[in-house]
């Protein structure tokens, strides 16, 4: 049975498919949104972080939903962001440094990467509630 899905890859840039991921899923400049079923690409689109600078947990695993992504990779991203997602329905995949179609190909295959935290200081931490 074909299962599509919707794919939301944190981007440093509006290049789609042939963009560089983002190391950290809340401040990315964009998410490509990759449309999928099974293991073929049907296509994807840019949209702009509306949130970028406002670093406020749960605002992005909401924005991601309303979106309609079912699956979020991104660079590296904390423990609490995880479960928020999951709580969402969203399937989490960390560890991307690559093209954002290279990582999606990697999540199609069940090459899915361990969690890998950001490595930044901020307010409201990725890693609160560790």
């Amino acid at each position: 049975m074909s299962e599509e899905r919707l794919i939301a890859v944190a981007a440093e840039d509006d290049h789609g498919l042939g963009g560089k991921t983002s190391s950290h899923f809340g401040r990315c400049p964009f998410y490509a949104l990759v449309t999928v079923n099974d293991d073929t690409v049907l296509g994807s689109r840019v949209v702009a972080n509306p949130h970028l600078g406002l670093h406020r947990p749960g605002v992005m695993p909401r924005f991601i939903h309303d979106l309609g992504a079912n699956v979020i990779i991104a660079g590296g991203m904390g423990p609490r962001a995880i479960d928020m997602f999951h709580s969402f329905g969203i399937d989490v995949a960390t560890g991307a440094t690559d093209t954002v179609a290279r990582v999606v190909a990697a999540y199609l295959r069940g090459e899915r990467q361990a969690v890998v935290p950001c490595a930044h200081a901020h307010s409201n931490s990725c890693h609160e509630g560790r």
